[in-house]
């Protein structure tokens, strides 16, 4: 499974973004996604995921009611729409996938994740 994620970018604070992860692979609506972040000088932490078929969601506190992530199976993408952005918000964006059929309380775990796209920056100026 290649995973290519585009749609980052400079913005404003208060800007929207919306990032995308298209994937290969003829499993794709099986696999659990995720978004996951990094910011300079900081560990990666994890933003906001969804299950195989669309069956749950996860998002951060940091994120929750501002970021919502979908998917579209029929073109192997996952989406994550970004609003009310700010600041601290600013890092590598990178999308992943776990073949694993993941509980909730695993989607936030990197290690359970098998793929990982090359990151896209978002930079939010204040």
């Amino acid at each position: 499974v290649q995973l290519q994620a585009s749609g980052g970018g400079l913005v404003q604070a208060g800007d929207s973004l919306r990032l995308s992860c298209a994937a290969s692979g003829r499993s794709f609506s099986s696999y659990a996604m995720a978004w996951f972040r990094q910011a300079p000088g900081r560990a990666r932490e994890f933003v906001a995921a969804i299950k195989g078929g669309s069956l749950g969601t996860s998002y951060a506190d940091s994120v929750k009611g501002r970021f919502t992530i979908s998917r579209d199976n029929a073109k192997n993408t996952v989406h994550l729409q970004m609003i009310s952005l700010k600041p601290e918000d600013t890092a590598v964006y990178y999308c992943a996938a776990s073949r694993l059929g993941l509980i909730t309380s695993q989607l936030r775990r990197g290690d359970r994740y098998d793929y990982w796209g090359q990151g896209t920056h978002v930079t939010v100026s204040s």
